[in-house]
């Protein structure tokens, strides 16, 4: 069985900003500055409602036994429609478990709105068992199910004062964590035409993640030590085999947290 790991970056969706509170003639700074002003008189703070945000990128690691990969979806300059309907293909095509930090509370929630808005199918997605009974009892929607692994929800007993930030959990088990960018940061690089520069940091943030995934794996004695190590060991060698610059960077600040702890 194959393993999903993923993660979305986004942006503000200006263009339905626009048309909700009548921001025509404002660019894409001023507009979305509108929505965070509107947002924070609202509900005081300017986290947008998750339907007003836009994905500029998914981000992925693929895991079996034996093997690793780690890529973004499409193209950088890719629609958000072909973003959004590549990851629900790949479950048709694929059936992978999913993995995800918050996933259930943010990325997959976004997801939904975006394939609403852009009429994408997901048949697999969405089946609960009426088609495939083995989806009865394990499909991707239910909270308590493992064919989607929230690890953030999982890891807090599935209650909210307990959340943690996957930067945070990281660092605790020795992994680097963010570098440099965090999400506060997407849009101003997205406005400045830096979507290569997002997409690095979303990727190094969903290895954060796949190896949080790996160190839960061993604690619930799926893995044996030996297999957490071969894992550990597969992935290192795929990022020096890639050699692409934030996949360095992330080696070098891993191996030198390795060797504080």
């Amino acid at each position: 069985m194959s393993v999903l790991v993923f993660d979305i970056e986004t942006v503000p969706d200006v263009d339905t900003g626009r048309r909700l509170h009548g921001l025509e003639g404002l660019d894409d700074a001023d507009t979305a500055r509108a929505m965070f002003h509107l947002r924070r008189n609202e509900a005081g703070h300017d986290f947008l409602p998750l339907h007003l945000h836009r994905v500029v990128a998914i981000s992925c690691v693929l895991a079996s036994r034996d093997s690793v990969k780690v890529w973004s979806l499409g193209e950088p300059d890719a629609s958000e429609a072909e973003l959004v309907k590549r990851f629900y293909d790949g479950l048709d095509r694929y059936t992978p478990d999913l993995v995800s930090w918050n996933g259930s509370g943010f990325d997959l929630p976004v997801m939904h709105y975006r394939a609403l808005a852009h009429r994408i199918s997901a048949p697999r997605y969405w089946e609960t068992g009426d088609g495939d009974q083995s989806f009865r009892w394990n499909n991707y929607l239910s909270r308590f199910h493992w064919r989607h692994m929230d690890l953030m929800d999982i890891l807090a007993g599935y209650q909210a004062r307990a959340n943690a930030k996957l930067d945070q959990i990281a660092v605790l088990c020795g992994f680097p964590g963010k570098l440099g960018m965090d999400g506060s940061k997407v849009f101003d690089t997205w406005l400045a035409g830096g979507i290569h520069a997002i997409r690095d940091y979303c990727e190094t943030d969903v290895i954060n993640t796949y190896l949080v995934y790996l160190r839960f794996e061993l604690m619930r004695a799926k893995l044996n030590p030996d297999e957490y190590d071969a894992a550990i060991a597969t992935l290192k060698k795929y990022l020096r085999d890639e050699n692409r610059p934030h996949f360095t960077e992330y080696l070098e600040a891993w191996q030198d947290g390795e060797k504080t702890t």
